[in-house]
């Protein structure tokens, strides 16, 4: 592989402690790809809204990322940022913000996220007003679907493009749509286009929130996936933590232990990124070691935690991935 210049820098520079396990898990992924594996990558915090999309897409485009775990706030932030991004503020000292401050941004309709407010009616909803007529269209013709095929329907047939205010190719889920990759959205419900689906229920625009497929149902079609898949090493790289990890990782033990199935690979890679620390039972600052007791990886298997931000850790490691 070519090296350029992030690479070359990560090469001579990280030699130690933090530094030293981004260069290691990065030429750890490399091989996994270059050995013919796929990759897994799952999503936390506000990953969307930190625009992760400028180099998670690439990797995506690249064959560096083959399906995606996220939470229901990283799946429309996306979108979000997609088309209404010339309306976000950003707020470099939101540490001294009062609290007259933040009634002002509600007043305003912008929702702060750290330093970025996102726009209520340019972003959230503009987004509903479109999704609600595929919620109605489905809900009369009897069909169910995952969430995310919402957003594959949007943007496969290009319903919100009038509005894109950045280059669509630093869109990940665009990315993602146009490969058609699987998508894996635990705990959906906890999200804002879910609690217009709630509102959309209760006010009889949709019939039943059963038109909704449910996380129970993407935990089976995802262990579809993993066994059609068992024959090509699958890896796992996890962006922070919470659901978007735990749920997706679980998919071995429940093939192995509740279905009894034998033969079933475990993961064959396996990074995070987290600030999270070991304390009070926290599985997002677990250390992957305990990930072996309960049958999710195998004590030989390469595995990696470089405890820092993600917004800073990340793009350097999918830029070293990819070489550049």
């Amino acid at each position: 592989m070519s090296e350029g210049p992030v690479s070359k820098f990560i090469d001579h520079h990280y030699r130690h402690f933090n530094a030293a396990v981004v260069k290691d898990a990065g030429m750890a992924y490399r091989k996994h790809i270059a050995d013919g594996g796929r990759m897994l990558v799952t999503l936390a915090g506000a990953m969307s809204t930190a625009e992760l999309g400028l180099s998670l897409a690439e990797m995506i485009r690249q064959d560096k990322v083959h399906a995606i775990s996220c939470t229901g706030a990283n799946l429309e932030e996306d979108v979000y940022n997609l088309v209404a991004h010339d309306h976000y503020r950003r707020i470099p000292e939101y540490r001294h913000l009062t609290s007259k401050d933040e009634e002002k941004l509600l007043k305003e309709h912008l929702n702060r996220v750290t330093d970025t407010c996102i726009p209520e009616q340019e972003a959230m909803r503009r987004i509903e007003g479109v999704v609600t007529e595929l919620w109605k269209r489905d809900d009369q013709a009897g069909a169910r679907r995952f969430p995310h095929e919402y957003f594959y329907e949007v943007l496969q047939k290009g319903l919100l493009e009038k509005f894109y205010q950045i280059d669509p190719k630093d869109s990940w889920m665009m990315a993602a749509a146009k490969k058609n990759i699987p998508i894996v959205v635990p705990g959906w419900e906890d999200s804002t286009l879910g609690n217009m689906f709630a509102a959309a229920c209760i006010q009889k625009h949709v019939s039943s929130p059963t038109l909704m497929k449910s996380g129970i149902e993407y935990m089976i079609s995802f262990a579809d996936w993993y066994q059609k898949t068992q024959g090509t090493p699958l890896g796992f790289f996890q962006i922070g933590g919470g659901i978007a990890g735990d749920f997706p990782i679980c998919v071995v033990p429940m093939l192995h232990q509740d279905l009894r199935k034998t033969g079933v690979p475990l993961w064959s890679y396996f990074c995070q990124i987290s600030d999270s620390t070991t304390s009070y039972g926290s599985y997002s600052g677990a250390v992957p070691n305990e990930k072996i007791t309960w049958g999710k990886l195998g004590g030989k298997t390469p595995r990696f935690v470089i405890e820092s931000d993600a917004t800073i850790v990340a793009p350097l490691l999918f830029a070293y991935v990819l070489g550049k």
